[in-house]
């Protein structure tokens, strides 16, 4: 099989990367991070003048039409910076989610969302949902909705009937909406959101469970190859300050058991690597149940994985990693919360033993 990028891809690529080495770098973040909504709405703009947030939505819609690959090239680089925007769920969620709308909700929201107007925010589960007057009603709540106090519009995955999921998308300031903001672990802003008699047009729900379960599938290759970028992070830093910090006259990086651990966080991101490929050229696999194992085998992997690295780097640094001041302290926050969105590894587990395993006996 044939990995090596097109011309298309090499400019992508380069392009995303040097908007992150320009305007992302550690201390840009910080700034960021205390702005009103816990992002630049500047970098936000750029990024949609550039087609980042319009990337993988149909052409015919005012998107760019790119693949998961694309997408995949994007959020590893993005990785790099420890991204605070709302790229996930605004530019691969969104696109994997409004592909099943009508002409309708495509006209009224791609435009918007490619232009930075329009931000989204995977509200997850804990609605439940009843048809109501030619459209639906939503009651429940959803916590720790990431960017979900920032977010124009909600996608919602609420529960229709015993054992039955749909997914909406929900304008976020609709009557009976309540949001409480609050910062996350590493840095982000979420919201814990309030559906009290939500009522929403009929052409606001996108699909049935096979939709949320792609939604949710094309998240975790995301999520994938943005650990790649932050491994890189965690792996470049922790090489520098090994060979930098002196103890007893020597480099730290010249004790073997250092040169040791570092080749562990090497192998580990390389494992990661193929695996974000792998889930990326997964997301097309027409067989549903076998995507899903796989994508959950990418979750369990890409979760260890992840956290390992950025253990490993925080404990290489000693004490001066959990600073603030110390961007792999950062890095090790992004990557703990990276393992549990779309499910923890263990819950991907036992998806994967229930489904046989990942790889079939002979």
């Amino acid at each position: 099989m044939d990995f090596s990028l097109d011309d298309d891809q090499r400019l992508l690529q380069d392009t995303v990367q040097r908007l992150v080495a320009k305007d992302y770098r550690f201390e840009q973040r910080r700034a960021y991070a205390a702005e009103p909504e816990g992002f630049s709405r500047a970098l936000w703009a750029q990024a949609a003048d550039i087609g980042l947030l319009g990337l993988a939505y149909p052409e015919a819609d005012g998107g760019s039409g790119r693949g998961a690959v694309d997408v995949m090239l994007v959020m590893q680089a993005l990785g790099r910076a420890l991204p605070l925007d709302p790229f996930l769920p605004t530019m691969v969620l969104g696109a994997a989610a409004l592909r099943h709308a009508d002409a309708a909700q495509r006209t009224r929201r791609i435009a918007a969302v490619a232009a930075g107007d329009c931000v989204l925010a995977w509200a997850g589960y804990g609605c439940r949902a009843r048809p109501q007057g030619g459209g639906w009603r939503l009651d429940g709540s959803a916590d720790a909705v990431l960017h979900g106090d920032s977010a124009d519009a909600l996608l919602v995955a609420a529960r229709v009937e015993a054992g039955s999921d749909a997914l909406f998308i929900v304008d976020a300031r609709s009557v009976g909406i309540t949001r409480a903001a609050w910062r996350t672990h590493d840095g982000r802003r979420a919201a814990d959101i309030g559906f009290d008699g939500v009522v929403v047009p009929d052409d606001a729900r996108l699909g049935a469970s096979e939709v949320v379960d792609a939604v949710r599938q094309a998240g975790i290759a995301a999520l994938a190859a943005e650990a790649v970028g932050a491994m890189e992070l965690a792996l470049e830093l922790t090489v520098e300050h090994l060979k930098t910090r002196v103890q007893f006259g020597a480099p730290l990086a010249r004790q073997q058991a250092l040169q040791h651990r570092v080749a562990e966080m090497l192998i580990n991101l390389e494992q990661t690597r193929s695996m974000a490929m792998y889930a990326a050229l997964m997301l097309d696999e027409p067989d549903a149940a076998g995507r899903a194992t796989a994508l959950s085998a990418v979750k369990v992997q890409v979760g260890r994985a992840a956290r390992f690295v950025g253990q490993q780097a925080v404990q290489l640094h000693g004490g001066i990693g959990v600073t603030d001041e110390c961007a792999v302290g950062h890095v090790l926050k992004r990557l703990t919360l990276l393992e549990a969105e779309f499910g923890g590894s263990d819950q991907h587990l036992a998806a994967v033993a229930r489904a046989g395993g990942f790889v079939e006996a002979a």
